[in-house]
């Protein structure tokens, strides 16, 4: 049959088209399309939190090895149980038992393909017919374009700039209703480069709790933390307010290609099964993949045998990072950061457009930046805060510095006369 004469009904899925373009991948992938293929220079890659590619951010020997162990001992080429093989499960519990007053066993525990895989399934076990979620704005722009895929309404709350990025609670109590199911808090904080007191996390707890919703603690850059709060993980108060943890080696070991995370849930008091949480979650991973089996069985090795001076020396370049992002960027007088980063890998600056000519908005901004200067930075509008810029300082020391120079020379140029 000719194919003029036949009546294809073929479809593709719109909305996944349009919950693509709107990640950060679509977005950076618009950006990568605006570089001068003729400038000679390197791209300075400010925009995303991969620092694995550079020499300074090599993972630990120990981890390496444990994965060569795992892999020639062929002991783990077949499938793993859908929540993850035990030993790998028991290790991730005693690892996050150790911040915690409280124990978490293995059966607390579900691996997943990275942190992204957490979020999906979490989402998915949520999506009930009429149910909405909290998320922080600006925040993780996953946690929408998931949410969005999976007919779960968003409801946004702010995050305060001036207050060093704290929930804006009275907001979290405004938005919230019986169809909320959970409140997402991302902490220590992408895109905003914050690290939440115990004293604010323990006032979420107690306002989730006040709601009957259970909070959805991202925890995937736990432990990346240099400024005046130490790191404290929501799970601290699972005795309030039920928590589900959700963590990855990607950041901290700085790995993210392994792609190996878990959800972790952080209720000694039963309320996310009694409820049918943790049901769902299983019911998720019958139908879903796993992380590789070898990188499971690396996990115990993994997080015995990793000396403490990898990661000091990791929190230290990144303090050292930060400090070279916050005081360069003083020097730029179109953008202004309202809070140092205290942990993660990012900060979000503030775009002036009345200093600038030529400039429309925050996209506008990073294409152009990207085209006349080889320097990719995140729009604002990607994390959901307009004419905002995200900043990834997670690279070397002379790269960052080289990176937020053209960015000067860019705002110079296109300043006001």
């Amino acid at each position: 049959m000719e194919e003029h004469s036949a009546k294809w009904i073929i479809r593709g899925n719109k909305l996944l088209d349009e919950t693509a373009a709107t990640s950060i991948r679509g977005y950076l992938s618009m950006l990568y399309d605006h570089l001068d293929k003729d400038d000679q220079r390197p791209v300075v890659p400010l925009s995303h939190g991969d620092p694995s590619a550079f020499a300074c951010f090599r993972t630990s020997p120990e981890a390496v090895d444990a994965i060569v162990h795992a892999v020639q001992s062929a002991e783990f080429n077949s499938y793993a149980p859908t929540i993850g093989i035990l030993p790998a499960r028991r290790a991730v519990a005693e690892y996050l038992s150790a911040d915690l007053p409280y124990n978490l066993s293995a059966d607390d525990i579900y691996l997943t393909v990275g942190c992204t895989q957490s979020i999906e399934v979490i989402l998915s076990a949520l999506a009930r017919p009429g149910a909405n979620i909290l998320l922080p704005r600006p925040g993780y722009p996953l946690y929408e374009s998931r949410a969005s895929f999976s007919k779960l309404e968003v409801r946004h709350f702010d995050l305060i700039p001036e207050k060093g990025w704290e929930v804006d609670l009275e907001s979290v109590e405004a938005l919230a209703d019986e169809n909320t199911a959970a409140i997402v808090i991302i902490s220590p904080g992408n895109p905003c480069g914050n690290v939440f007191s115990y004293q604010h996390l323990k006032k979420v707890a107690e306002t989730a709790r006040k709601l009957g919703i259970f909070v959805i603690a991202d925890e995937v850059y736990g432990h990346i933390a240099f400024g005046s709060n130490p790191y404290v993980p929501m799970g601290e108060f699972g005795s309030i307010v039920p928590v589900l943890s959700l963590g990855s080696i990607s950041k901290r070991w700085i790995v993210p290609g392994w792609r190996l995370g878990w959800i972790a849930t952080c209720d000694p008091n039963g309320i996310l099964k009694k409820y049918g949480i943790v049901d769902s979650i299983k019911s998720y991973f019958n139908i879903s993949s796993n992380p590789a089996t070898f990188v499971q069985a690396a996990i115990p090795q993994i997080f015995e045998k990793t000396k403490e001076d990898f990661f000091s020396k990791t929190i230290n370049i990144m303090r050292e990072a930060a400090d070279i992002c916050y005081e360069k960027t003083k020097e730029i007088p179109c953008v202004t950061c309202p809070h140092k980063p205290d942990g993660s890998m990012f900060a979000m600056v503030k775009l002036n457009l009345s200093l600038l000519e030529d400039i429309s908005d925050d996209m506008d901004f990073c294409l152009k930046l990207a085209r006349e200067e080889s320097v990719i930075i995140l729009p604002g509008v990607a994390v959901g805060l307009k004419n905002w810029l995200r900043i990834t300082f997670s690279i070397e020391p002379q790269s960052l510095e080289q990176g937020l120079d053209r960015m000067k020379a860019f705002c110079q140029r296109h300043s006001r006369k």
